[in-house]
């Protein structure tokens, strides 16, 4: 019991005089300090070894057996590399999430110098650790992306992937709308096991589970980086959709038609301003009630 006792206190660093001196005494002192010295370049986490012992003691043999001499070191070396891998696993596993609000826009840079403008209401992923073996990101909602010169770039949708070299783009990835729209370089879309390419100007279009054709895109960056959505043929619905994004409104509409075609845009900093844009052309009228909007026929 003596011999176990100062392990116990030796393993605590609580040993007085007189007990260091029984303690350097023990047959196996020598095997034990190796054991502490290797162990001297890791960081142990907090360590009951009163706790410990007591759980071990059951099964421990006398103490001529070889195995209870080096059972309580090789316990600490089991802990610490438990602790180094999962600290390893967590640290290169992390992602960085950035997520926008309604009516918030934000711009991220990401390892690489690329940058994305992160629109309202969107969530993006990424692993900054990661990120030299593998150039992706996970998208949930609306981003204009610039890519760095390098190596693949792949963003992540549900409802698709789209992958490119350095190139400037498009992707909007809402309800029953998947949209992607290159304005540099060469982008290509794989959606349901199917790639297409797409050059400058042109767009991928999935709405509501069907593939559109879109007229060749002018503009050199999306107009929503200017505080403004603009839609060519969109069912209403989706128009909506989007002004929800753009301002703190809930808008509930009254015998409407909403797979009505809108093409138009509306402000993101004029509320009235943005109904009128909407409603005036549809020849709809709404009325304001705090945060909700009724859209109406007139």
């Amino acid at each position: 019991m003596q011999r176990e006792n100062l392990i116990k206190k030796w393993l605590d660093n609580n040993l007085n005089t007189e007990e260091q001196n029984a303690f350097e005494q023990l047959e196996d002192y020598n095997e034990l300090i190796k054991m502490d010295t290797a162990l001297k370049d890791f960081k142990a986490p907090e360590f009951s070894s009163d706790q410990n012992y007591q759980a071990l003691k059951p099964h421990l043999k006398p103490k001529s057996s070889t195995a209870n001499q080096w059972l309580k070191p090789l316990l600490r070396i089991a802990a610490i590399l438990a602790l180094g891998f999962s600290v390893y696993y967590y640290t290169t596993t992390l992602d960085t999430t950035v997520e926008t609000r309604i009516a918030q826009h934000t711009t991220i840079e990401l390892p690489d110098n690329s940058t994305v403008d992160l629109n309202a209401n969107s969530t993006i992923t990424f692993n900054k650790n990661q990120w030299t073996k593998t150039r992706e990101v996970s998208l949930e909602g609306e981003a204009f992306f610039k890519v760095a010169k390098g190596q693949k770039f792949d963003v992540i949708t549900t409802d698709g992937i789209v992958s490119v070299l350095g190139t400037q783009f498009n992707v909007k990835q809402r309800k029953s709308y998947f949209e992607v729209t290159c304005y540099e370089g060469l982008v290509a879309v794989t959606h349901n096991n199917k790639t297409t390419q797409l050059e400058p100007g042109h767009t991928f279009l999935i709405r509501d589970g069907k593939l559109l054709a879109n007229e060749k895109e002018n503009a050199v960056q999306p107009q929503w980086l200017h505080g403004e959505s603009s839609f060519t043929s969109v069912p209403l619905k989706h128009v909506i959709a989007e002004f929800e994004n753009q301002y703190n409104q809930t808008v509930v509409t009254k015998d409407i038609d909403l797979s009505r075609l809108f093409t138009g845009s509306f402000t993101h900093n004029n509320l009235d301003l943005a109904l009128k844009s909407v409603t005036i052309p549809l020849n709809l009228g709404y009325s304001k009630s705090g945060k909700s909007i009724l859209l109406k026929r007139e």
